[in-house]
């Protein structure tokens, strides 16, 4: 007796160059490296929200969002204003306002 076909319904869709691209492209950073029937459908599911994707571990290195900001302060930063000044407004800034620091659910709260 044959094993059950695991995708019966077949639906034939046209892709352009970039896209086919876009995908390869992706398909070829996957660890197995899926087929392109596979590959398709995978991002088909991550489209439409049906399947929960991992966070990948964050590399050691990578810059969290509180070192961007910090950059993008960095670069709107008033110069006319003195040293201390810009850097008192920098960590009021990254710190946030006081009213939602103690609702902050990723950091710890204080004794």
């Amino acid at each position: 007796m044959p094993r059950p076909e695991l995708y019966p319904v077949k639906k034939v869709i046209g892709f352009n160059n970039t896209m086919l691209e876009a995908v390869e492209k992706w398909r070829a950073k996957q660890k197995p490296i899926p087929t392109v029937s596979d590959a398709i459908r995978r991002l088909v599911e991550i489209g439409i929200g049906s399947t929960k994707i991992a966070r990948r571990a964050m590399k050691d290195g990578a810059p969290t969002a509180r070192d961007l900001a910090a950059v993008q302060i960095d670069r709107l930063v008033d110069s006319s204003a003195h040293p201390e000044e810009q850097a008192t407004r920098k960590r009021r800034l990254l710190k946030g306002p006081e009213e939602f620091r103690d609702v902050r659910v990723d950091r710890k709260a204080k004794k």
